[in-house]
């Protein structure tokens, strides 16, 4: 099939590159020329695994393009993706001019029939405004453009293989046509077995959201339990572990440690309960989430307070800058956020990521970056572990002691195990475990 994307983010590039994957004629286009042209050259603005060389195949075979014309990309479309940015306003809610722009572009240029497709996360009842913006362009016919709502469930670090082997599709729309045609877009997932979820479009909008909020409870509620764990001498791995044996609970998400991160999960959580409040709808839960993912990274703080007493004139090294393992985005990284707490009690912070470190110097340019893990340990006081990179499971941690001035390890994600720490002669203090001396 002929498929546009507007816009090339980590959604919008993910989908072309997965699309022209499942052989559709796919067409990005952006309104930032210069990621356009590095695109052109099949190179990826952001790190994400295994998208690049997609992006080179994609090209090199001739199922993917990219430009910067929107006329040109939009035009003869049978598919149109709209995966613009939504990002917070100051009030919570989710800015959609974006979204209203691309609707408008699509509209303007496409070649009726289409299906245009939002795929950003956009509150419940987007697509009725989405479809004002159609009519109002092509007042024609513009009924001939209709829109459906195809939200993502990609995890960053692994969005290739969530798009190329996802658990669901989830399509809402109005009409058998639409349905039929986004059927077509999805026959080689939906011919493996992928399931396949057909609803209204107000159904499929909410439960993006809601879904994003369920994820964010489990890892808050994780937290809660941390802290009780700590104040019982109870293991939270292993209470964790009894609540996932479960199955109606399930094992995902229960990692205690520094919260959740990155653009989604804060943004979708904000952008949600404000939805709730604008329906008339009290949802305190929502709040409460956040609350207790902010008390993630005040609690390690105190951890570090507690070892090393003032952080004046201290230097504690941060191993793991990026929100989580497998992708360069700093966005609401728990990492930072420990980053300028620590610095504004006086400490002089350097921090090491494999993919993140010019991300996070953009992001906080007073951080000192290191090249490698043990430069980041010589002369520190305390070491915190804030993103479960697998590289970090081989360190040395002879030589790391070594180089630090107090052998002092604050785990943040329960990476290391307590026994290995004991045995290496670190002081070790864990998340919802018991502190090893």
């Amino acid at each position: 099939m002929r498929v546009t994307v507007i816009g090339t983010g980590h959604v919008g590039l993910v989908t072309c590159a997965t699309l022209a994957e499942l052989g559709h004629r796919v067409v990005g286009t952006d309104s930032n020329p210069e990621r356009i042209d590095l695109l052109r050259r099949g190179a990826a603005p952001f790190f994400e695994p295994g998208l690049e060389s997609l992006v080179s195949k994609g090209i090199d075979t001739g199922g993917l393009s990219f430009t910067s014309d929107s006329a040109e990309a939009v035009r003869d479309a049978e598919v149109i993706f709209i995966c613009v940015g939504t990002p917070p306003r100051a009030s919570g809610e989710a800015s959609l001019v974006a979204v209203e722009k691309a609707a408008a572009q699509a509209a303007a240029h496409a070649t009726p029939p289409c299906v245009v497709v939002e795929k950003s996360t956009v509150p419940a009842g987007t697509a009725v405004r989405v479809g004002r913006t159609l009519r109002r362009v092509r007042p024609d016919d513009g009924h001939d453009l209709e829109v459906v709502s195809n939200p993502e469930f990609l995890r960053e670090g692994k969005a290739v293989r969530d798009s190329l082997e996802p658990d669901r599709v989830l399509v809402g729309a109005e009409s058998p046509r639409a349905f039929a045609t986004m059927r077509r877009l999805y026959s080689p997932l939906i011919d493996k077995g992928c399931t396949w979820i057909e609803t209204d479009i107000a159904t499929a909008e909410l439960a993006k959201h809601a879904c994003n909020a369920f994820l964010a409870l489990k890892i808050s509620y994780a937290n809660a339990l941390a802290r009780l764990c700590e104040r019982s001498g109870a293991d939270v791995v292993a209470v964790a572990n009894v609540m996932g044996a479960d199955a109606r609970i399930g094992p995902h998400f229960l990692g205690a440690g520094l919260g959740y991160g990155g653009y989604c999960f804060p943004k979708d959580l904000q952008a949600f309960e404000r939805l709730a409040s604008r329906l008339g709808y009290d949802f305190p839960l929502l709040k409460e989430i956040a609350r207790i993912n902010d008390e993630a990274v005040e609690a390690a703080a105190d951890k570090i307070i507690d070892a090393l007493w003032n952080l004046e004139d201290k230097r504690i090294a941060l191993l793991g800058l990026s929100f989580k393992p497998g992708t360069d985005d700093v966005r609401f990284a728990p990492s930072l956020a420990l980053a300028r707490r620590l610095a504004e009690e006086g400490a002089a912070v350097v921090g090491y990521d494999p993919h993140a470190q010019a991300e996070a110097k953009a992001e906080m340019p007073e951080l000192e970056i290191a090249p490698d893990p043990y430069e980041a340990a010589t002369g520190s006081d305390c070491l915190v572990l804030c993103s479960e990179w697998e590289q970090f499971r081989s360190l040395d941690l002879a030589r790391i002691k070594g180089l630090m001035n107090y052998p002092v390890l604050v785990d943040g994600r329960n990476f290391f195990d307590p026994q290995e720490m004991r045995a290496a002669g670190f002081t070790y203090y864990p998340t919802g475990r018991p502190r090893v001396d």
